[in-house]
């Protein structure tokens, strides 16, 4: 679809698995001058394969874009949600290395399943009073959900995993605790000003109709459970995009006014190349006065992964 086409189409409701590496939309901005965004997501930091040399070509890559802002999607590092603090602290430490500290632009980052450390170790070892302390000890924060202002818009970060210790381990879902932040975060926001949400796990998606048919229900732990309750609490006001991960796909849809993005994936399929037509990657956003552009970039990465 050429540039004319989809501007003609943006006020629709617009969908695509696969989408073209780069698209641009009419949509109001928030200020009179231009704000670059990256977003990353699903790193799953590990040192096996030569990946931490990876981690650096992607931060070297993003660092090019000369972003005002970065935005992590979470799965900062891979495999914490069954293994123990001690299992896994060389991940954080390679994240840490080869990646986030090499990160030129302001960081924001939400959390994972994978972030979860010591939720339900494999290991016989006993599971954390709260599976969140070791990221939120990693980055500095209070809690993982949060808000911030850049360049008249309002970004929120939310925690979208909730523990639940049954087959399927852990579900997508926004607590009533946060819930009710939220609606009081908005309260305080004007209506006519664009928000900016990232999420890990997705609000919307079309990817599991799109790869398994139409009669295909999203299992819980691969979207959020309650996602209109959450973006009902968006009703009064002007939800620019959402900015969601976890699915490692490069996915675009459009819904009410609200273009809902999965930003692929820097480790691709788990670092082993391509998954379902999105190579290893990561966004860029610029977010105009009157319109929004948007590309995947590859970062070339040839996988070594047995």
């Amino acid at each position: 679809m050429n540039r004319r086409r989809f501007l003609a189409a943006s006020g629709a409701a617009a969908i695509s698995l696969g989408w073209p590496k780069q698209a641009s939309w009419a949509a109001p901005g928030g200020s009179r001058e231009s704000m670059r965004v990256l977003f990353f997501t699903d790193i799953h930091a590990r040192v096996e394969w030569d990946t931490p040399e990876a981690m650096s070509s992607a931060a070297h890559q993003m660092n090019e874009q000369r972003a005002d802002l970065a935005l992590c999607g979470g799965d900062c590092i891979t495999d914490g949600f069954q293994s123990s603090r001690t299992a896994v602290a060389h991940r954080w430490q390679a994240y840490r290395k080869h990646l986030r500290d090499q990160l030129s632009p302001r960081l924001l980052t939400v959390i994972g399943n994978h972030d979860f450390v010591g939720a339900i170790p494999e290991d016989g070892s006993e599971p954390e009073s709260d599976p969140r302390a070791a990221f939120r000890e990693e980055l500095g924060i209070p809690r993982t959900f949060s808000s911030s202002e850049a360049a008249g818009y309002h970004i929120i970060l939310l925690d979208s995993v909730q523990v639940t210790g049954d087959a399927l381990k852990y579900r997508g879902y926004v607590d009533e605790a946060q819930l009710a932040w939220l609606r009081g975060e908005l309260a305080h926001v004007r209506p006519e000003t664009p928000i900016v949400l990232a999420t890990h796990v997705p609000l919307l998606t079309s990817f599991f109709q799109a790869t398994a048919g139409h009669e295909q229900a999203a299992p819980r732990n691969r979207v959020v459970v309650n996602n209109r309750e959450v973006l009902d609490c968006f009703a009064k006001h002007r939800l620019h995009l959402v900015l969601q991960g976890h699915l490692h796909v490069n996915e675009m849809l459009r819904w009410r006014g609200t273009t809902f993005i999965t930003g692929g994936a820097v480790c691709g399929q788990w670092w082993r190349g391509r998954w379902h037509g999105t190579d290893a990657g990561f966004g860029v956003l610029t977010l105009r006065p009157d319109r929004v552009d948007w590309e995947y970039k590859e970062i070339g990465w040839v996988p070594r992964r047995p």
